[in-house]
């Protein structure tokens, strides 16, 4: 055989070769542009979602004529745009890889504490349908939190860091927003529970809809800034920032954040000086600049009580306008209903009735009192085991100093309306623990916050 010959033979032999390596390529590359895009599509999704959370109250749906919590208007309407954005973000992340059974089926395996409170909200969904009463008062106040977490613990490092970005943006703006109508005495949003509009109310509560609502989020975020540093590294950013976001609380006018924050401040001041005393070293320079800041935040203080700046708030202490008094109302409620009444919930319009001669149309300031009422014992004993169970699942998977986050919401729970209404607040509180308390890296992983 000629030389030639040979040339032709090797190159014919070579070709089926590179033909059946080249041959997947063409899926290979539609492929991974389809499952990028499926990834930035879920980001800009939790990214309104994010925004919408912290900037889309009820009242301003409300004031936009949208019947969020009025009555009238279609089914679309009684859905905040939140809960739109994290479902579909949740579909997208199940039919990411095409396998959405088994997407499902891994997804709740790592989370089975959240079964437990799925299968309570089923319970409530189904006592919803059988007493004829609205249910999408379940879905934006105890669904959409559940369905939150698990897309966010989904998402990649890179994902959360964008999340985490548009958090720190939206809490500042509101802040800046809360010194704004304080100070001008002109309020953004009209401040309405329902259809009624709160006139008088001094109280600053920017795009976040609520003056309780406003101070529960900003605390949380104010104990964000101290108990995780690297949210924020430099400390000439962060001291800043948690001087700006406590002293709005004086302007959102919430006392029971304000005293929680300051107590828990306080703990951890005096934790750090027993740990100086019992012999913990520290630089010379942090502790000049430690008394100086002491010595600054001192004559804020001073100069602000002399200005009468936060007067309004200091006045809430001594006269809080009968919110004592409805506190006491509100367990007085209880005694006005029969057994059968309170194991699955009394007539709404007899609620409503006695809510009004008890001097109680602002809402019933307490959880578990409020949930007896719209749901009955039984049900409200399912919801509260199941938010243990969710809440334990969501400590697993975050730092110990979300616990102080926890203790927040509990006193939040016990003292306000808080989420035994329609809204999204337990939702705003999950969000700042899953993103901004994760838990620190596992050996041999690659887990690290996205600050």
């Amino acid at each position: 055989m000629s030389s030639s010959h040979l040339a032709g033979a090797r190159a014919d032999a070579r070709v089926p070769l590179s033909r059946s390596h080249a041959a997947p390529r063409p899926a290979l590359r539609s492929a991974l542009p389809l499952t990028a895009l499926v990834d930035v599509a879920v980001t800009v999704l939790m990214l309104v979602a994010v925004i919408s959370i912290f900037a889309l109250s009820s009242a301003m749906l409300t004031n936009w004529k949208i019947h969020y919590l009025t009555n009238g208007g279609g089914f679309y309407e009684k859905l905040h745009p939140a809960t739109y954005a994290v479902f579909l973000a949740s579909f997208l992340l199940l039919v990411r890889n095409g396998d959405p059974f088994g997407e499902i089926n891994r997804t709740l395996s790592q989370s089975r504490l959240v079964l437990v409170y799925l299968f309570c909200w089923i319970c409530l969904l189904v006592q919803m349908f059988v007493l004829e009463r609205p249910f999408t008062i379940i879905i934006d106040t105890f669904l959409l939190p559940v369905v939150l977490c698990l897309v966010i613990w989904r998402l990649s490092a890179a994902q959360k860091r964008w999340l985490v970005w548009a958090l720190h943006a939206a809490i500042l703006l509101n802040v800046m927003l809360g010194y704004y109508e304080y100070f001008s005495g002109h309020r953004l949003i009209p401040l309405t529970l329902g259809s009624v509009v709160v006139l008088g109310e001094w109280r600053a509560s920017a795009f976040l809809g609520h003056p309780l609502t406003a101070s529960g989020v900003v605390a949380a975020y104010v104990l964000a800034l101290v108990l995780r540093p690297a949210l924020c590294p430099p400390l000439a950013v962060r001291l800043p920032l948690i001087t700006l976001s406590l002293g709005s609380l004086m302007a959102f006018g919430g006392r029971t954040a304000l005293m929680t924050v300051l107590a828990i401040l306080t703990c951890l001041a005096l934790v750090e000086a027993f740990k100086l005393l019992r012999g913990k070293r520290t630089s010379l320079p942090v502790a000049i600049m430690a008394l100086c800041l002491l010595f600054v935040f001192a004559a804020g203080i001073f100069a602000a009580l002399n200005l009468g700046i936060f007067d309004k708030m200091l006045l809430r202490f001594s006269s809080d306008k009968g919110s004592t008094l409805a506190r006491y109302a509100t367990f007085n409620l209880l005694l006005h209903f029969d057994w059968q009444e309170l194991l699955l919930g009394p007539n709404p319009v007899r609620v409503n009735a006695l809510q009004s001669q008890l001097g109680l149309n602002y809402g019933i300031e307490n959880f578990w009192v409020s949930c007896i009422v719209q749901f009955g014992v039984i049900h409200t004993a399912l919801l509260t085991i199941g938010l243990v169970c969710f809440f334990v699942e969501i400590m697993k998977r975050s730092s110990m100093a979300a616990w102080a986050i926890v203790l927040l919401i509990l006193l939040i729970a016990a003292s306000s309306v808080s989420f035994s209404s329609k809204n999204i607040q337990l939702a705003q509180f999950i969000v700042f623990i899953t993103l901004l308390f994760p838990a620190g890296p596992r050996r041999g992983a690659d887990n690290r916050m996205p600050a």
